[in-house]
């Protein structure tokens, strides 16, 4: 056997065992190689065998991380990000990176049930599980119906609490659709996965009063979530 199959075997099952709980930093590199008394291109080879298996996980300039599993995400009428995770005992994030005013195409238009070419607010960003990119997603919401939702927005990490504050206490989900893709370069640095990695894209409408108030695409890392139909919904 391999010294970096050695090593590999060792930290694979140190990590069954719970050695190395679930988001637990491993020692720094060099600490590791000295441990198993190799260089650090062998001890490189060990980590990335065990992250390709999804054991493990790299965030740049903060180490190794031991991987969690995939979080379990419930498509229902009250599908929302932080609630989801916070119910799978999970710590949610959503980033906002942008928020822009423009005007709609066709199928925003189409989803949202107002007019070609009608002003649109639309948030993108990253959504994080334990400090863990899980999906990018790109939110558009009619500017008519929710003038102030930028200002809102600029503050906020969760929609759901922006959409409360601009008006918008309650809303449901009334449709998705799910489909397989790959990750371009762009989406794969965002999440931290290898380019054409798989990726399961989601588009969702909410609805508030009766009218349509957001159309959402999200572009989730496959491995890293688990989408389960909750038609239990409460």
């Amino acid at each position: 056997m391999s010294l970096w199959q050695s090593i590999a075997d060792t930290l694979r099952a140190e990590i069954a065992r719970g050695m190395w709980r679930p988001g637990t930093r491993l020692p720094p590199e060099a600490e590791l190689a000295a441990r198993f008394g190799v260089n650090r291109h062998t001890l490189r080879h060990a980590t990335k065998v065990l992250a390709d298996e999804g054991l493990l996980y790299s965030r740049r300039g903060a180490g190794v991380f031991v991987s969690a599993a995939p979080v379990e995400y419930k498509l229902g009428e009250k599908a929302q990000f932080h609630r989801n995770i916070e119910l799978a005992g999970r710590v949610p994030n959503r980033r906002i990176d942008s928020v822009v005013t423009r005007s709609c195409d066709t199928a925003e238009a189409q989803g949202l049930q107002i007019a070609a070419g009608a002003p649109v607010h639309v948030a993108e960003g990253v959504a994080s599980v334990d400090h863990r990119p899980v999906a990018i997603f790109r939110a558009v919401f009619p500017a008519d119906m929710l003038p102030d939702l930028p200002k809102v927005l600029s503050g906020e990490g969760s929609i759901t609490r922006a959409l409360a504050q601009s008006g918008v206490p309650e809303y449901k989900r009334a449709t998705t659709r799910l489909k397989a893709t790959i990750a371009d370069e762009a989406q794969a640095a965002r999440l931290q996965i290898d380019p054409g990695g798989p990726l399961l894209r989601t588009e969702a409408v909410n609805i508030a009063k009766g009218r349509p108030v957001e159309r959402s695409i999200v572009w989730w890392a496959s491995e890293r979530v688990t989408m389960v139909l909750d038609n239990q919904d409460s």
